[in-house]
Protein backbone atom coordinates (compact mmCIF):
# COMPACT_ATOMS: atom_id res chain seq x y z
CA UNK A 1 0.00 0.00 0.00
CA UNK A 2 1.27 3.36 -1.10
CA UNK A 3 0.98 6.30 2.12
CA UNK A 4 2.54 9.68 2.75
CA UNK A 5 5.19 9.52 5.33
CA UNK A 6 5.62 13.23 5.77
CA UNK A 7 4.24 16.44 4.80
CA UNK A 8 6.64 19.22 5.15
CA UNK A 9 6.37 23.28 4.82
CA UNK A 10 9.52 25.87 4.94
CA UNK A 11 8.42 29.73 5.86
CA UNK A 12 11.27 30.41 3.15
CA UNK A 13 12.15 29.45 -0.31
CA UNK A 14 15.75 27.76 -1.03
CA UNK A 15 15.50 26.17 1.90
CA UNK A 16 14.88 22.84 3.68
CA UNK A 17 11.35 21.81 4.62
CA UNK A 18 10.45 20.48 8.06
CA UNK A 19 7.96 17.77 9.23
CA UNK A 20 4.72 19.01 10.21
CA UNK A 21 2.00 16.61 11.67
CA UNK A 22 -0.40 17.36 9.43
CA UNK A 23 -1.05 19.80 6.91
CA UNK A 24 -3.54 21.59 4.54
CA UNK A 25 -3.67 21.74 1.09
CA UNK A 26 -5.73 23.95 -0.52
CA UNK A 27 -6.98 23.92 -3.63
CA UNK A 28 -5.32 25.71 -6.85
CA UNK A 29 -2.94 26.72 -3.80
CA UNK A 30 -1.11 24.48 -2.69
CA UNK A 31 -0.09 23.65 1.39
CA UNK A 32 -1.00 26.22 3.26
CA UNK A 33 1.99 27.95 5.22
CA UNK A 34 4.54 26.98 2.72
CA UNK A 35 6.71 29.22 0.75
CA UNK A 36 5.47 27.94 -2.56
CA UNK A 37 1.98 27.91 -1.47
CA UNK A 38 0.01 30.37 -3.76
CA UNK A 39 2.51 30.50 -6.61
CA UNK A 40 0.91 31.08 -9.89
CA UNK A 41 1.42 27.89 -12.11
CA UNK A 42 1.08 24.58 -11.58
CA UNK A 43 3.98 23.32 -9.26
CA UNK A 44 1.82 24.08 -6.36
CA UNK A 45 2.95 21.43 -4.30
CA UNK A 46 6.00 18.64 -4.60
CA UNK A 47 6.58 14.82 -3.53
CA UNK A 48 9.57 13.12 -3.67
CA UNK A 49 9.51 9.15 -2.74
CA UNK A 50 10.96 8.02 0.30
CA UNK A 51 12.91 4.91 -1.98
CA UNK A 52 14.24 7.48 -3.91
CA UNK A 53 15.73 9.38 -0.96
CA UNK A 54 16.69 5.90 -0.23
CA UNK A 55 19.17 6.05 -3.46
CA UNK A 56 21.11 9.07 -1.67
CA UNK A 57 21.53 6.94 1.47
CA UNK A 58 22.78 4.01 -0.71
CA UNK A 59 25.68 6.81 -1.93
CA UNK A 60 26.59 7.37 1.47
CA UNK A 61 24.77 10.31 2.21
CA UNK A 62 21.73 10.73 5.10
CA UNK A 63 18.87 12.57 4.28
CA UNK A 64 15.46 12.76 6.03
CA UNK A 65 11.78 14.05 4.50
CA UNK A 66 12.21 17.45 3.87
CA UNK A 67 15.48 17.70 2.86
CA UNK A 68 15.28 18.09 -0.62
CA UNK A 69 12.33 20.45 -0.18
CA UNK A 70 9.88 18.30 -0.97
CA UNK A 71 6.12 19.05 0.25
CA UNK A 72 5.34 14.88 0.63
CA UNK A 73 7.47 12.73 1.10
CA UNK A 74 5.80 9.20 -0.26
CA UNK A 75 6.30 5.64 0.18
CA UNK A 76 5.28 2.56 -2.45
CA UNK A 77 4.37 4.26 -5.56
CA UNK A 78 6.80 5.04 -8.04
CA UNK A 79 6.26 8.36 -8.46
CA UNK A 80 8.36 8.94 -11.69
CA UNK A 81 6.82 6.54 -13.05
CA UNK A 82 3.06 8.59 -13.44
CA UNK A 83 2.23 10.84 -16.10
CA UNK A 84 1.89 14.36 -16.40
CA UNK A 85 -2.47 14.32 -15.81
CA UNK A 86 -2.71 11.48 -13.54
CA UNK A 87 -4.84 11.70 -10.22
CA UNK A 88 -3.44 11.09 -6.84
CA UNK A 89 -5.65 10.31 -4.13
CA UNK A 90 -4.57 11.27 -0.53
CA UNK A 91 -6.73 9.79 1.99
CA UNK A 92 -10.20 10.22 1.65
CA UNK A 93 -10.80 13.74 0.02
CA UNK A 94 -7.45 15.07 -1.70
CA UNK A 95 -6.77 14.83 -5.17
CA UNK A 96 -3.63 16.04 -6.66
CA UNK A 97 -3.06 16.07 -10.26
CA UNK A 98 0.61 15.09 -11.63
CA UNK A 99 1.57 18.88 -13.66
CA UNK A 100 5.82 17.83 -13.87
CA UNK A 101 7.59 15.07 -13.62
CA UNK A 102 11.07 16.78 -12.25
CA UNK A 103 12.64 20.39 -12.63
CA UNK A 104 15.40 22.20 -13.94
CA UNK A 105 18.05 22.41 -10.30
CA UNK A 106 19.11 25.72 -9.58
CA UNK A 107 22.45 26.39 -9.09
CA UNK A 108 22.02 27.75 -5.44
CA UNK A 109 20.06 24.10 -4.88
CA UNK A 110 21.50 23.87 -0.88
CA UNK A 111 21.25 19.97 -1.33
CA UNK A 112 23.29 20.20 -4.49
CA UNK A 113 25.83 22.77 -3.18
CA UNK A 114 25.99 19.71 0.03
CA UNK A 115 26.57 16.69 -2.01
CA UNK A 116 27.19 17.95 -5.44
CA UNK A 117 24.02 16.35 -6.81
CA UNK A 118 20.30 16.55 -6.14
CA UNK A 119 17.62 13.60 -6.84
CA UNK A 120 14.77 15.67 -7.07
CA UNK A 121 15.55 17.25 -11.21
CA UNK A 122 14.68 13.54 -11.92
CA UNK A 123 12.78 11.94 -9.06
CA UNK A 124 10.79 14.66 -7.67
CA UNK A 125 7.16 15.36 -9.12
CA UNK A 126 4.77 18.58 -8.72
CA UNK A 127 1.24 18.88 -8.79
CA UNK A 128 -1.93 20.95 -8.78
CA UNK A 129 -3.87 20.74 -5.86
CA UNK A 130 -7.78 19.76 -7.70
CA UNK A 131 -9.47 19.21 -4.05
CA UNK A 132 -7.91 20.19 -1.40
CA UNK A 133 -8.67 19.17 2.67
CA UNK A 134 -6.36 17.86 5.11
CA UNK A 135 -3.23 15.91 4.85
CA UNK A 136 -1.15 13.27 7.52
CA UNK A 137 1.40 10.92 7.51
CA UNK A 138 0.00 7.64 7.26
CA UNK A 139 -2.45 9.02 5.06
CA UNK A 140 -3.30 6.29 1.62
CA UNK A 141 -2.24 7.41 -1.67
CA UNK A 142 -4.16 5.85 -5.10
CA UNK A 143 -3.54 6.52 -8.38
CA UNK A 144 -6.08 7.76 -10.71
CA UNK A 145 -6.29 6.24 -14.10
CA UNK A 146 -6.13 9.60 -15.77
CA UNK A 147 -6.60 13.19 -16.23
CA UNK A 148 -9.78 15.88 -16.30
CA UNK A 149 -7.89 16.46 -19.73
CA UNK A 150 -8.54 13.50 -21.47
CA UNK A 151 -10.43 13.39 -24.16
CA UNK A 152 -14.19 11.50 -23.94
Amino acid sequence: MATVVAVCTSPKKGTKKTPVREGILKSGYGLVGDAHAGVQGHRQVSLLALESIGKMAAAGFIFSPGDFAENITTEGIDLVSLSVGTEIRVGDVVVLEVSQIGKECHAGCAIRCQVGKCIMPEEGIFARVVRGGVVRPGDALTVGKGSRHECR
